[in-house]
């Protein structure tokens, strides 16, 4: 079904990992993604999260949730999921939502084209978290663009008294 328009303004992706984070953006057509950096994993990458989406004027963030090649998910998917939610809570004001897409095989499938544009294993670990946040927010704007809905799942905010990792 295509019949939704797709919804104009740039998108910030985002790779989830325990010890960095991936983050990618859009253009405001959503024809491309393209890397913007990584960020520590730890309290303060939320904060980070939420100045680069105001910095970008994003109109939402999607985050890869990891699932296994059966579907089902794990610890890993239950960690993003936790994440996300005290994400959207600090992303509310600003009125951006979070959303969660599938993420499966975005860090192979970016390894491998890094390999295949002649980047080294040591080097690409650098660069594989904006990779993989690349696959995940160009498979989710591709889509959009054919379904006419928008990608993944709604994610409700969810307070935490804790700082978050």
């Amino acid at each position: 079904m295509t019949d939704g328009a797709f919804r104009r303004g740039r998108r910030i992706g985002v790779d989830v990992g325990d010890a960095r984070i991936g983050v990618a953006s859009s253009d405001p057509d959503g024809m491309l993604a393209t890397p913007v950096e990584t960020v520590p994993a730890g309290p303060a990458s939320q904060a980070r999260l939420v100045a680069l989406a105001e910095e970008y004027q994003a109109v939402e963030v999607v985050l890869g949730l990891p699932r296994s090649l059966n579907g089902g998910e794990g610890p890993a998917a239950a960690k993003v999921r936790r994440y996300a939610g005290e994400l959207a809570a600090k992303l509310l004001p600003s009125g951006v939502p979070v959303r969660l897409v599938d993420e499966r095989m975005s860090t192979v499938t970016a390894a491998q084209g890094l390999r295949a544009s002649g980047v080294k294993s040591k080097k690409g670990r650098s660069v594989i978290d904006q990779a993989a946040a690349v696959v995940i927010l160009q498979s989710a704007l591709e889509g959009e663009k054919t379904s006419g809905r928008p990608p993944g799942q709604l994610v409700e905010p969810v307070e935490t008294a804790a700082p978050s990792e």
